[in-house]
């Protein structure tokens, strides 16, 4: 005799769908409290293992309510419906889970394009604490890290930054602040480009004067605009000084030959005057301001990358 299946659930099936697309953790963080703090079940579900290729980093994360709308990508769009059913399923059951997707999973009907790989924790929220504490910390512009214990199934915070891997049982999830671009100048350039790393969802900070507040920290990128060395030379002692993770300055090579020599004559070392990118940018001779603000940017996004996977 078939058993029928109604009545054998007491949550009502839901559909999941996109609240809106991000990938943004603090965009994600906050919809994971705003659930909480509404008195909704959310669950955190975080890219913790990649075999093979993957379309995210590890340490990917979506935040999925028990209604079923979630934010956040883990893949690049083929698995997140399919998380979201289980995460809303753990969140029912209030256990952490585990699930696999692509290779080395049980669910041979769901293919990953990219042929690897993905394994993810999904972890039911029983503190807003945890995630107030991160983005508190991140406004702060501090770095931080946010530890998963899978024994005890909790989310601890530690100070500073720590690179995103397993380790000692624990899963660490480093997190650094939002990227600062400080631009200096008067020119289109220096407007052009501070548009578009708005677009880009940088914190921007455009300065036509020469002074630095706040001053720059190691998330921060120092973008020299101006077409007079002048005026940028205070600026770029104060940078070289305060060790921004990028500094980049406008002007041709033999500019910036002009640029070296000054620094010299004013005590400055190589290995000091070595982490001026210029010209600035990553497209040689780009001089329409679209192109440079393009350039520019890409080679700060890079340095970015390049710093975080170091």
């Amino acid at each position: 005799m078939q058993q029928s299946l109604i009545g054998l659930t007491d949550a009502p099936c839901r559909t999941p769908q996109a609240a809106f697309l991000t990938d943004d953790s603090r965009d994600i963080l906050r919809f994971a409290l705003e659930a909480l703090a509404n008195g909704m079940g959310a669950a955190l579900v975080t890219l913790v293992d990649i075999r093979g290729g993957a379309a995210r980093p590890l340490g990917a994360q979506m935040t999925v309510r028990e209604d079923g709308q979630y934010c956040g990508f883990v893949s690049g769009g083929c698995v997140e419906g399919a998380v979201a059913f289980e995460a809303m399923e753990a969140i029912r059951c209030a256990q952490d889970r585990t699930v696999r997707y692509g290779e080395g999973s049980p669910w041979f009907d769901i293919v990953l394009p990219c042929g690897g790989g993905i394994t993810l924790n999904i972890h039911t929220l029983r503190s807003a604490q945890p995630l107030h504490e991160v983005l508190h910390q991140l406004e702060r512009r501090q770095p931080v890290t946010l530890r998963y214990c899978p024994t005890s199934q909790t989310l601890a915070v530690q100070p500073g930054y720590s690179k995103t891997r397993w380790r000692n049982g624990e899963f660490a999830l480093g997190f650094r602040p939002c990227v600062r671009v400080m631009i200096f100048g008067r020119s289109v350039e220096a407007q052009t480009t501070a548009l578009l790393a708005e677009a880009a969802g940088y914190d921007v900070q455009l300065c036509a004067d020469a002074t630095f507040f706040p001053p720059p920290d190691a998330d921060t990128a120092v973008l020299l605009l101006w077409h007079d060395l002048d005026r940028e030379f205070p600026v770029l002692q104060a940078a070289l000084a305060a060790k921004p993770f990028y500094i980049g300055a406008l002007g041709s090579y033999r500019t910036h030959q002009k640029r070296v020599a000054r620094l010299c004559e004013h005590g400055w070392r190589q290995k000091d005057i070595a982490r001026i990118n210029a010209p600035v940018g990553i497209f040689p001779k780009a001089r329409d301001a679209r192109s440079l603000a393009l350039s520019v940017l890409a080679d700060v996004a890079a340095t970015r990358l390049k710093s975080e996977a170091s």
